[in-house]
């Protein structure tokens, strides 16, 4: 079998550094669009928050109201300094955010309201603590700190997710040309439901882990491959280390290292200490920006 490609440190510095590079090219020419969209909706949204809740003197009373309107409900969880996430107020409040029930449970509605206001910003809302009504000035200000932190972690976002999903559409493209078969996503608990040689998937679960791609070599082993978009030497510690490093861990411990490659694909900023540390736990490192490296691979496992 034709052995998974291993870098030399000084290789794995080139690359790295040229990904870094396309990194800051691709942020200096992004047009800011996004980012004021996702501002003026935030505003308009934060404004009715707002208009519904009198200020929000009257968040008991028109707490169902909020919950059970998705766009308010977002703008809700940003009330408190710092903004509690879906997930987090879900378990601080013992609550499922969901209008069925919601409407059902006007307990749970409290407990929903109390924990944000226990973390309200009196910052951004000091006319709260002061038991007062908000001057014209103060409002606007709230509104506008408000909406830019909610675009702001709205952008954060979809870049993540776009530059995912970018990433996965030219491997995708890549195998395609290669002359390679897509076939669905499925549940692959056993190597038998794998796909075959020359076939691919998308996003699948693997054993206990998902891969974002799922490849058929033509040796008979699989490649399972992580997309893996990182915009901080840091971030890329949680990106390559705790999670695909340690799905390549579950894979081989698995499946056995001889039936599965474990890979990911890499664009953004990494650290260089990371990406070593990855590449000794078994982890195949690609760049988006070197595909033919990772397609050339491939086809060399035709010879064996």
């Amino acid at each position: 079998m034709i052995p998974a490609p291993r870098w030399s440190a000084q290789e794995l510095e080139v690359a790295r550094l040229r990904a870094i590079e396309l990194f800051r090219q691709e942020r200096l020419q992004e047009p800011l669009e996004a980012y004021l969209q996702a501002f003026e909706n935030c505003q308009g949204a934060f404004e009715d928050l707002l208009e519904t809740t009198i200020d929000l003197t009257q968040l008991d009373a028109k707490a169902l109201e909020v919950l059970t309107d998705p766009r308010l409900l977002e703008v809700f969880r940003y009330l408190p300094g710092p903004p509690v996430s879906r997930d987090d107020l879900e378990t601080l409040s013992e609550a499922k955010l969901k209008p069925a029930a919601l409407g059902r449970d006007p307990e749970m509605v409290r407990r929903v309201i109390g924990v944000v206001r226990e973390g309200l910003d009196r910052r951004r809302f000091a006319w709260i603590g002061e038991q007062r009504e908000p001057s014209p000035a103060e409002r606007d200000a709230a509104v506008l700190a408000s909406a830019a932190l909610i675009a702001t972690s709205r952008t954060q976002t979809m870049r993540r997710n776009e530059g995912a999903k970018r990433q996965e559409g030219f491997l995708k493209e890549a195998l395609l040309a290669l002359g390679l078969t897509k076939v669905p996503a499925r549940r692959i608990p056993a190597l038998a439901a794998a796909p075959h040689a020359g076939e691919f998937c998308g996003e699948s679960r693997l054993g206990k882990g998902k891969a974002d791609v799922v490849v058929g070599l033509w040796d008979g082993r699989i490649l399972a491959i992580e997309c893996k978009v990182s915009n901080s030497a840091v971030n890329s510690i949680k990106r390559l280390n705790r999670e695909a490093a340690a799905k390549a861990e579950a894979w081989i411990a698995d499946f056995g290292q001889v039936q599965v490659v474990p890979a990911a694909l890499l664009s953004g900023v990494f650290d260089r200490g990371a990406l070593e540390n990855a590449q000794a736990r078994d982890l195949t490192l690609f760049w988006a920006h070197q595909l033919e490296s990772l397609t050339q691979w491939i086809e060399s496992t035709r010879s064996a």
